[in-house]
């Protein structure tokens, strides 16, 4: 076999150059690679053993009219045309100011394409990102149908054990105020049990998770986690796109592979007939390896998401923002009802005030938004006064915004031309009284250019709540070659107006909403500075959102929101705190309203944040309990940096108010000291057991959360 080894940041890569002039890979993992484990395959007329890599490709690429000759069953992406027959022309091998880069050239002169797979590492981190260009270097038009941004084959190839015993799938289900919900799955659970003799294990079944549409992450997040439970080692993902996505897993003569894109035509209704001189490039993907649990992947993500964010004030200083929505004016601002508000806004010590949705209408404004005019009626003095206010408090004024939509009763949508909106069998596409604006047009870029720079000026806004609140479907067919085509440009032209807004405001602030969740990817959040998390307004199920919540994003991104009611008490107003103060505090709440009791704590909360969010921007997370499910009666939560580690736990309903935590990276130190951080008059005990690297804490009373802090 001729090989190229790859070792680079704890990752092995194995590449084959084939005789028939192929390139394969073989392995991606953080294990040696074993040659031993490549599948062999016994021809029983020849009675010969022979190893079987032809199925490993690096690429797989589906081009209209091509046959696939291949036993592929169903809709799977294996044995894709040209896919199996691209030929390498330079394997490149080089280094940039991320780290070392490999881009892997291939070519197939039936169609007349050129390929680039580029993987590029990291220094320092166990991840890859990879994408794939895509080149008509013919005469002919040619219409692509599918291309992977990554395709592994021979995943489940460590350990002797079954696929159906040691292999697990982390789905981290995503929906609106449930976000980031992880569950694990076997195959046979998932349906792709082992039925047939090991050489030739194949199937039409595929698991995986696929997102149609504009909010990307409105079912599931676009990452995920394939577990070797008898090797200890791990496959972890995320597909960094803010619109349709795929993913898959499945099996293919007796091996089982994964594959990762961005739209495509079977799913998504993607379909890109791309002309001669023109070049496709997929979106792109992060793949790494650990030998480790699921904190160990989550942590390397979380470096990596650090590395590749546009670089920006607001993750450094990681300010504390006032928003007037939730559990408080629920969208219905007015001068009189903000003054109060802004007041106990300042005493608590924040450092941002937002008004939310509702400024620009007197009334029912859902079905009218588009303008972004302020309502004279909820502000006779004009915006500008309560912005000014807000300023003359020393904090920096927000409002509330979603830009890619107009309401069908907006007075500006019946004077611009049809082709601002998407459409589809020659009709605008309608979703909850909204048209969905299409960014590829110039006269809509100049549209939004206009608004946010009016609002800059004439109000001095320093931070826009980024909100988007429907789902247009499959695209547009204007100026596309398929719907999936025409919504696949809108998104890239919306992070491109993104990008253009950041360079002339780089110090605005601008954060991503989706109501609530509805798009944490790292399209977006290597743009965005900060995401809202989730509209849950119970704060008991909240807790478990934000105690997964640095799965999906870093926690310094990571908007979470507290709320304490009127009258909540004590221990409400503490679990309030609770779920905000490791990750990014949304504060709201009335708290002009609230008892001295409780505003005394929220500001205690506040004032002990501004203390450690220093450490939050470069902690990693770790889960002592696992990740949390809404029915759990204990949560936990941990950020760790290299001297010491914070805890929040969490007691919802437990009938035992004791709680034993395993901090396993900590086991053995004798050093470590142990302290209830917030609140801090708060009748709980807490002790360290070194030998055994736990934590064991008493919480009061039934609904109750504490901070800790470890010191080592």
């Amino acid at each position: 076999m001729n090989l190229i080894r790859i070792d680079e940041n704890g990752l092995h890569l194995v590449f084959e150059k084939k005789e028939d002039g192929t390139c394969k890979l073989l392995h991606f993992s953080a294990l040696p690679f074993d040659e031993s484990k490549i599948l062999r395959v016994h021809d029983r007329r020849t009675g010969e053993v022979k190893i079987q890599t032809e199925r490993y490709n690096v690429l797989e690429i589906m081009i209209s009219g091509q046959d696939r000759p291949g036993e592929r069953h169903g809709n799977k992406y294996i044995s894709t045309a040209p896919g199996y027959r691209m030929q390498l022309v330079d394997f490149v091998d080089k280094r940039n100011a991320l780290g070392r880069k490999l881009e892997i050239k291939m070519h197939d002169d039936v169609c007349g394409v050129d390929t680039v797979s580029h993987m590029q590492f990291f220094d320092g981190i166990q991840v890859v990102r990879c994408w794939t260009d895509v080149t008509n270097v013919g005469d002919e038009p040619q219409g692509l149908e599918y291309v992977s941004s990554f395709a592994l084959t021979g995943i489940e190839k460590e350990g002797l054990l079954s696929t159906d015993d040691k292999m697990r799938v982390w789905y981290p289900h995503n929906g609106w105020q449930r976000e980031m919900q992880w569950e694990s799955y076997s195959f046979p659970q998932l349906g792709l049990a082992r039925c047939q003799p090991e050489e030739i294990q194949r199937s039409s079944k595929v698991i995986g998770a696929t997102n149609i549409g504009n909010w990307s992450t409105k079912e599931y997040l676009p990452m995920g986690l394939l577990e070797n439970t008898e090797t200890g080692s791990n496959l972890f993902w995320q597909i960094e796109h803010n619109g349709s996505w795929h993913w898959e897993i499945s099996d293919q003569m007796g091996s089982f592979y994964i594959q990762l894109s961005g739209p495509s035509e079977t799913e998504s209704h993607w379909w890109k007939n791309l002309q001669p001189g023109e070049t496709f490039t997929t979106v792109p993907v992060c793949v790494g390896s650990t030998v480790g649990k699921f904190d160990d992947a989550m942590g390397e993500l979380t470096k990596y998401r650090r590395v590749i964010r546009r670089k920006n004030d607001d993750n450094e200083k990681l300010c504390i923002i006032f928003n007037d929505y939730m559990n408080c004016l629920w969208a219905n601002p007015t001068t009189a009802k903000e003054i109060p508000l802004i007041d106990a806004a300042h005493k608590a010590g924040c450092e941002y005030f937002c008004v939310d949705a509702g400024w620009y209408a007197a009334g029912f404004w859902w079905d009218n938004v588009g303008e972004w005019l302020p309502s004279y009626e909820r502000f006779p003095n004009g915006l500008e006064e309560v912005m000014d206010y807000i300023r003359s408090k020393g904090m920096i004024p927000g409002v509330w915004l979603e830009i890619e939509v107009m309401g069908i009763c907006c007075p500006k949508a019946a004077r611009v031309h049809p082709d601002w909106f998407f459409t589809r069998h020659g009709k605008k596409v309608h979703d909850r009284s909204r048209w969905q604006l299409d960014f590829r047009n110039p006269e809509v870029i100049a549209h939004a250019n206009e608004v946010i720079d009016r609002l800059i000026r004439d109000y001095h806004v320093g931070y826009i709540k980024m909100d988007y609140n429907i789902e247009p479907g499959i695209g547009t067919e204007l100026n596309a070659d398929s719907v999936g085509d025409g919504l696949l440009g809108h998104e890239r032209a919306y992070l491109a107006w993104l990008d253009s807004v950041f360079q002339r405001y780089p110090d605005l602030i601008i954060e991503n909403c989706s109501s609530g969740g509805m798009r944490i990817d790292y399209a977006m959040l290597s743009r965005h500075s900060i995401q809202s998390t989730s509209d849950q307004d119970d704060y008991l199920r909240y807790a478990s959102i934000a105690a997964n919540a640095p799965s999906g994003l870093t926690p310094e991104q990571s908007a979470i929101w507290s709320y304490p009611m009127k009258g909540g008490g004590r221990e409400e107003a503490v679990f309030n705190m609770c779920n905000a103060l490791m990750q990014r505090i949304h504060q709201s709440g009335h708290l002009a309203e609230i008892p001295e009791s409780d505003f005394t704590l929220v500001k205690e909360a506040l004032d002990y944040y501004k203390t450690i969010r220093g450490d939050i921007k470069r902690a990693l997370p770790f889960w002592p309990l696992g990740t949390s499910r809404f029915t759990d009666t204990w949560i936990s939560l941990g950020l760790k940096t290299d001297h010491k580690a914070y805890i929040t736990v969490w007691r919802r309903g437990a009938p035992d108010g004791r709680c034993v935590l395993p901090v396993d990276f900590l086991k053995g130190n004798h050093d470590v000291k142990v302290k209830c951080a917030y609140p801090e008059n708060h009748n709980t005990a807490c002790a360290w057991n070194a030998d055994k690297g736990t934590l064991t804490v008493d919480l009061p009373a039934p609904i109750c959360a504490r901070i800790f802090e470890l010191e080592y």
